[in-house]
């Protein structure tokens, strides 16, 4: 096991609550914690379901406070141990349930915590039924001399995931659910509320009524949050004594007759965890510094594989009620379509996986209105929002990828025509002042108080990095675009010369974005201000992408240049450490960390632009996967088996953000695959 802990970590609280687990159901619900069982966030919770699939999110159960007894010589006189740990906002933490943490480790995506309780040893598994708001929490006996009392306190909520919940006249309606096999109640917190359910094979479960009162939420506190406690309704108790080698499951969820045969239903996570390892087989160990295989980061690609899966979605739409998304980080981000296109070969062409790919692709053409697709998807309405420049032009990519995977022609010929809609409103100009600019056929973009690119902070009307112009990212993208449809067009016997020939004018345009005495590229030119010198890493898409419209000299500039000044051992900053506007920490409030956001924090899903650029200058496979192994790494820490979506600019780069991130996972996937030894 490497993504294993014993109680050098789980018994130190300041440490176990900065270690993080998820687990996912595949249409956008999700559970998720820390190591120490403490809620530290508002997006912590055992059951975050998703109502409106893959959105909707909204917290059903919190937790579960445990307390075993153990150990007595008569009736009633056993020791009492508390399993959780609760930190209140005075300052008071209960439970201590840290305390009695063996270890913890992952089964797959399945978090285990074992708990050593005098001479008995207790599990506790958790996991989520594949597309279903159903969470699983599994306790099993594993080692004792004799009986165990366990009683358990059932926290519920019903609350948007971005909200805190202060104790209300809530008057829920708790009402006995049967269900066959087990025992269970109804919760329905208010008229309008979805009703949820807890079950249970074995244990009795007893309605409750009671507040529980302004539970701490830390990292709330250290992200400038006003609201940093939140209360929640004791609303059942569970009671069960367990003998050796006994075991029980609490089921939560939205269904009303659940599967509670949970071992089977344990054996269904499992396999369905082994399919998807089987389908990514191709991923090799590489070759040690004297020639030899080695094993441990190929058993992290493996975690990773798993990690990828848990941003693939369903998107149902009326066209195809098997549609496909991708969540772009876990856990406040919904799906959003410049994130779901440069994730996408990563998640699913390199995992084995390019029917998802394809679902993918069809999904979001169906979105595509005025040339665009949507930048995102809302949590609240039903109409995309289409502020994006670059979305678009990774959709190009992202299908030029799967077509040289698969040779699907079909899927080709069906989104042609999309595609050449697609260029041809770009020409002509869309939204936001989407353009080609006629001199040099070098796209322009971006208005006041838009955000358009993938450096998209805003707050209320600021946007911290504007770009308005012509951003040198942008017009790689533009260039791919246009020899990617050369190519099609090639392919599917039409014209491509049209194609071929403006994409020769924007190539010749773009050697307006070489600065010869800094040895870089503008990161952005004819913008209000003039051209913008600032050294950023959108440059290396002129390097690492399909078709690049620099010299080769040029190339090697760029690469040697970010990698002195931009590269960390987690990424590449989005801002040069000797820029004047550089920031390296990412703390404080909402104004704070968006104003850091875009100007020199670190990006992990930077080191794949930053791999496949450095490939095509120094063809060196060694080399180029070295920069890839802190980031397996870092596996062990923030959420934990899977890759943080930025990290601080200033060492020693502490991961911030979402625990887990599509494209930080899927590029790290990309990039090992382009520097897999083949024998």
């Amino acid at each position: 096991m490497i993504l294993d802990f014993g109680r050098e970590v789980c018994g130190d609280l300041a440490v176990a609550m900065k270690r993080e687990w998820l687990v996912t159901n595949g249409i956008g619900g999700y559970a998720s914690g820390t190591v120490a069982t403490m809620l530290t966030r508002r997006y912590h919770g055992l059951l975050m379901a998703a109502l409106k699939p893959p959105l909707g999110r909204t917290l059903l159960l919190a937790k579960l406070d445990e307390t075993a007894e153990y150990d007595g010589v008569y009736p009633d006189s056993g020791r009492y141990y508390p399993l959780f740990t609760n930190r209140w906002e005075d300052g008071n933490v209960e439970g201590h349930g840290h305390h009695y943490i063996d270890r913890f480790h992952l089964e797959g995506t399945t978090p285990v915590w074992t708990y050593a309780l005098a001479n008995a040893l207790l599990e506790k598994r958790i996991w989520m039924q594949p597309g279903a708001n159903t969470t699983y929490v599994q306790y099993r006996l594993a080692r004792a001399t004799g009986p165990l009392c366990l009683s358990i306190k059932a926290l519920v909520n019903y609350r948007d995931y971005h909200a805190t919940t202060i104790m209300n006249d809530w008057d829920p309606a708790i009402d006995d659910a049967p269900v066959a096999g087990g025992s269970g109640l109804r919760i329905r917190m208010f008229d309008e509320a979805t009703p949820f359910y807890l079950f249970s094979d074995r244990a009795e479960i007893t309605p409750q009524f009671d507040w529980y009162e302004d539970l701490y939420l830390p990292v709330e506190e250290q992200r400038g949050q006003r609201d940093v406690s939140e209360d929640h309704l004791y609303a059942a108790q569970l009671q069960i004594l367990l003998r050796p080698g006994e075991s029980f499951a609490v089921v939560a969820g939205t269904e009303p007759a659940p599967n509670l045969d949970h071992t089977a239903a344990y054996g269904e996570r499992r396999a369905y965890e082994q399919a998807l390892l089987a389908r990514a087989v191709h991923l090799r160990a590489p070759a040690s510094h004297h020639g030899r295989a080695t094993t441990e980061l190929p058993r992290l690609l493996k975690q990773l594989v798993l990690a990828a899966d848990q941003f693939i979605v369903d998107r149902p739409t009326a066209a195809d009620p098997r549609g496909k998304s991708i969540i772009a980080g876990y856990h406040w981000f919904g799906d959003w379509g410049r994130d779901t296109m440069i994730a996408l070969p990563g998640l699913t062409l390199t995992t084995g996986r390019p029917e998802v790919a394809a679902g993918v692709l069809r999904t979001y053409a169906q979105f595509v209105d005025q040339g665009m697709l949507p930048n995102r998807f809302p949590d609240v309405g039903e109409t995309p929002e289409y502020n994006t420049v670059d979305a678009t032009l990774w959709y190009f990519i992202a299908l030029r990828e799967y077509v040289g995977a698969t040779g699907d022609n079909v899927l080709l010929r069906e989104l042609f025509p999309i595609l050449a809609d697609i260029i041809d409103r770009h020409i002509k100009g869309t939204r936001y002042n989407i353009h080609m600019a006629p001199d040099d056929a070098l796209l322009y973009a971006g208005e006041p108080s838009v955000q358009l690119t993938w450096m998209d902070a805003k707050v209320e009307e600021w946007v911290v990095t504007p770009r308005i112009g012509k951003p040198v990212e942008i017009n790689a993208l533009w260039f791919n675009a246009l020899r990617i449809m050369e190519d099609f067009a090639a392919h599917l016997g039409q014209d491509p010369t049209p194609y071929g020939t403006l994409a020769g004018r924007v190539r010749a345009g773009f050697a307006r974005f070489w600065d010869a005495p800094m040895g870089y590229c503008f990161d952005v030119i004819d913008g209000p201000d003039g051209n913008d010198l600032s050294l950023r890493p959108n440059q290396l898409l002129a390097v690492s992408l399909p078709h690049c419209p620099l010299s080769a000299e040029q190339q090697r500039s760029v690469v040697d240049t970010c990698a002195r000044h931009l590269l960390t051992a987690h990424g590449l900053r989005s801002l040069s450490p000797d820029d004047q506007a550089f920031i390296g920490h990412y703390t404080g409030d909402r104004r704070k960390r968006d104003g850091a956001y875009h100007q020199g924090t670190v990006w992990a899903w930077l080191i794949g632009p930053f791999i496949s650029a450095h490939l095509r200058v120094y063809q060196d496979m060694a080399a180029a996967r070295a920069y890839l192994e802190p980031l397996l790494r870092h596996l062990v820490d923030h959420g934990v088996g899977s890759i943080s979506e930025i990290f601080e600019g200033d060492a020693p780069f502490a991961p911030r953000g979402c625990i887990a991130q599509a494209w930080s996972v899927a590029e790290v996937l990309r990039a090992w695959q382009m520097t897999e030894t083949r024998e």
